[in-house]
């Protein structure tokens, strides 16, 4: 189906466009254009999975192992979804958040390179190629975090590209190791092989350097040093665009990776996996507390919540990696939102920092509740996504008697929600201090309020429909705990 490879062409065919495409308002347009566009790809996809199982294309007519395969099953399809919501709403948003700032005539350039390597990585079947779309979001995301050449943009450039970089080595070298034990590196071929292989326990050594690598991508203890680090520094718009993104592309690939091919050593990687869920959901929750930095906290609350994530691998029943892949959505909507409303409160207060805004309630009341539905949703609070994927994931633990993280996960929801009343209390309740320089006669256009206003109302729904969107996870996860559909719809017609 020549479809599947529409992810990655649009955003291919929108970056020619836009780099023969001088004028600023023509960018904007396109950006907005280009964003429904993708969304309505992304939509067109899911509608045809649900007469397939996967939906695969072999680039060139070669078949696999031997060509490039693009594969689609549930998982895919559904980040595919919402990976596309988040890049149409970023777009309305830069509309007026970049505009014509000094230093971001490429911004949409770099913008949709970034959308086109995550798509990419979201629909490969080959591993080596995942790991070509890491480095084409590596290098559109330093170029977007630099933007603007200030001091602290490229110190957090530079940190951020760095550890970076250090990954990329290791996934390399992983692949290296990977390919020399198998001989191949389609992911559906891998699995096939490793599957009837007596001595697939030697994968630990290749399997390591994997994790490690998706572990800095993913921002898991104790790798996530640089994204406090970086995060904060580039505009709001670039920082919301990475919160929703960035680090879920190593969480799909190790949800990938270890229900597909890592699986051989299943008592010694999810026993690790649970203790690195549970110290990076405590140790990203209790640092959030510390900070009155909007975008400091909700970056520690982003590697808070990636805990979540990794203890539903860890788990590893199909009720827990449903509940990964709900969580994984709902946050990645719900982290984007928080992002966005701190934006324009920054442009009505002229700062980020919690201790020179206040008032908000009163003078913004609609500003308020923007904020409120996503942090709630954050810290798990019903009818919220974010409480019943939390529930999914409390329930599974329960369920298969892992009561240690269990608690640590409802320790770490306590975490966020005090997180989120501190800055209900210091933005929206407490009066605005006394001898702040306040911006004069702020309006608000809709292209500032309409993405966060889309984007509650998704999290809205994701928590009254969780029942029906449950399903969806569920048909995923089972497509993950029993990947024989997968492999036999890439390895059609091989030997």
């Amino acid at each position: 189906m020549t479809a599947i490879g529409l992810p990655i062409l649009l955003p291919f065919a929108l970056i020619i466009v836009l780099l023969f495409t001088r004028s600023t308002v023509y960018n904007r347009w396109i950006g907005i254009v280009g964003g429904a566009l993708n969304m309505l790809v992304a939509v067109y996809l899911f509608i045809q999975l649900r007469n397939d199982e996967v939906l695969v294309l072999q680039m060139g007519g070669w078949a696999a192992p031997y060509g490039i395969t693009l594969a689609v099953d549930y998982l895919g399809a559904l980040m595919l979804l919402v990976t596309a919501l988040i890049v149409m709403v970023i777009a309305i948003y830069a509309f007026n958040f970049v505009g014509y700032s000094p230093g971001y005539s490429k911004f949409y350039v770099f913008f949709f390179s970034l959308t086109m390597g995550v798509n990419g990585a979201f629909i490969t079947g080959d591993v080596f190629n995942f790991y070509v779309w890491l480095e084409v979001i590596l290098l559109s995301s330093f170029v977007l975090i630099t933007m603007g050449a200030k001091k602290e943009q490229l110190e957090g450039g530079i940190k951020y590209m760095t550890l970076n970089l250090i990954a990329s080595l290791l996934f390399l070298a992983g692949i290296g190791l990977l390919y020399g034990k198998t001989g191949t590196l389609n992911m559906a071929h891998l699995a096939q092989i490793l599957n009837n292989d007596q001595q697939s326990i030697l994968m630990n050594t290749s399997a390591m350097m994997f994790f490690v690598a998706l572990g800095i991508k993913a921002a898991v203890f104790p790798l996530f040093f640089w994204l406090p680090a970086s995060y904060h520094t580039p505009n709001i718009t670039v920082t919301s665009l990475f919160a929703g993104l960035l680090t879920k592309v190593g969480v799909y690939a190790l949800i990938r990776f270890f229900t597909l091919f890592f699986v051989q050593d299943v008592f010694f990687w999810h026993n690790l996996l649970l203790i690195i869920a549970g110290l990076t959901m405590v140790i990203g929750g209790m640092a959030a507390t510390i900070y009155f930095e909007t975008r400091r906290i909700l970056s520690y609350h982003i590697i808070s919540q990636i805990g979540y994530m990794i203890m539903g691998l860890g788990i590893y029943t199909p009720l827990a990696i449903a509940g990964a892949i709900f969580f994984m959505i709902h946050n990645i909507i719900a982290k984007t939102n928080t992002f966005l409303v701190m934006g324009i409160v920054s442009k009505i207060k002229g700062t980020f920092y919690l201790k020179d805004i206040g008032g908000l309630y009163k003078e913004r009341p609609f500003i308020a509740i923007l904020f409120i539905i996503p942090a709630f949703a954050l810290a798990g609070i019903p009818p919220l996504s974010g409480f019943f994927g939390k529930f999914i994931l409390i329930k599974a633990g329960f369920e298969d008697k892992h009561y240690i993280v269990t608690a640590v996960a409802v320790l770490t929801s306590l975490l966020t929600l005090y997180s989120m009343i501190k800055i209900w209390n210091e933005a929206f309740l407490k009066k605005q201090p006394e001898n702040t320089q306040l911006p004069s006669d702020v309006k608000l256009n809709i292209s500032e309020v309409l993405p966060s206003v889309i984007l509650a109302i998704a999290s809205v729904l994701l928590g009254l429909l969780a029942a029906s969107f449950f399903e969806l996870t569920h048909i995923a996860a089972n497509q993950l705990m029993d990947p024989n559909v997968y492999i036999e719809a890439v390895l059609k017609g091989t030997e």
